[in-house]
């Protein structure tokens, strides 16, 4: 049963926005007079807890149209390895330990988590009215970076600000190359994606340039935050898998898209972070 839960909200993609997590949370923890170390199991809590919420959400808003998909038609609910309502149950259940675990963060958190589950839980929605759904879920992700260095803080700082700018054109890009292997259904279902508004070809270079604008923002953080030679290792690391991502996906081959999608993105959210946090402890 856990298995099923896991396999419904992907929990092995929580690796996208977890380490930028980790960023703010080390941004935090260098700008705070004083840290708890309690802080971080709640920081983490809310970070599960709301990302399951949201794609437990997302699969039960969806359940209808993926039966219908030839790609999706295995997921849990189609299936009927998990009913509709007990996966609902579980939203709500996260979405509950989310905001308790805000509240026991500090004021702000707890003000600012039902903003934070509109986000998660209503990106499920846009790619029924507009082709924009890639960056509303970049946003959805994009708030990890600020919410984890407002868990240490209860403040907000520009520094956090950088990464999640980062995140958000990162995760539109890759999500636009998800996208498209439905390019066909989404037109015939009257979804919205840039590959079904676009075309394959013209969502590739879309990806591209979001991807472009995501290493640059790279480069203007690094600058703006002073960062230590540990950050440009990241840095570079991190373009450089951006990079090779678009050299795995063609318009008329989409074989190795699994390959840039998760191992590639999943690899350069790690080690970016793992350089970033190891410069803010030398």
């Amino acid at each position: 049963m856990v298995k099923n839960y896991l396999s419904l909200v992907k929990f092995a993609h929580t690796l996208f926005a977890l380490p930028f997590a980790c960023i703010g949370f080390a941004y935090g923890v260098k700008a705070a007079p004083q840290f708890d170390w309690r802080v971080l199991p709640l920081m983490l809590l809310c970070m599960v807890s709301a990302r399951n919420a949201g794609m437990s959400f997302n699969r039960y808003a969806d359940r209808f149209i993926d039966a219908r998909n030839p790609r999706t038609a295995k997921r849990e609910i189609p299936r009927g390895v998990l009913p509709a309502g007990r996966v609902l149950s579980f939203c709500i259940i996260n979405a509950a330990a989310f905001i308790a675990a805000a509240a026991l963060l500090n004021p702000l958190c707890f003000y600012l988590s039902p903003v934070a589950l509109a986000l998660v839980l209503g990106y499920s929605y846009t790619k029924c009215f507009t082709w924009l759904c890639h960056l509303f879920l970049g946003l959805s992700l994009a708030i990890a970076p600020v919410g984890a260095y407002l868990a240490v803080t209860g403040a907000f700082a520009a520094a956090p600000l950088y990464f999640s700018a980062i995140v958000l054109f990162w995760t539109a890009g890759f999500d636009v190359l998800y996208a498209l292997p439905d390019e066909e259904f989404d037109k015939q279902e009257r979804l919205h994606s840039i590959p079904a508004a676009f075309g394959r070809k013209a969502a590739l270079r879309l990806s591209v340039w979001l991807h472009v604008a995501a290493g640059l923002l790279v480069m203007i953080t690094g600058v703006a935050l002073c960062g230590t030679w540990c950050y440009w290792a990241g840095a570079a690391i991190f373009v450089a898998l951006l990079a090779y991502q678009h050299c795995l996906v063609k318009a008329n081959d989409l074989r190795r898209l699994n390959a840039a999608f998760f191992t590639t993105n999943g690899v350069a959210s790690v080690l970016f972070a793992l350089w970033v946090v190891a410069g803010l402890l030398t």
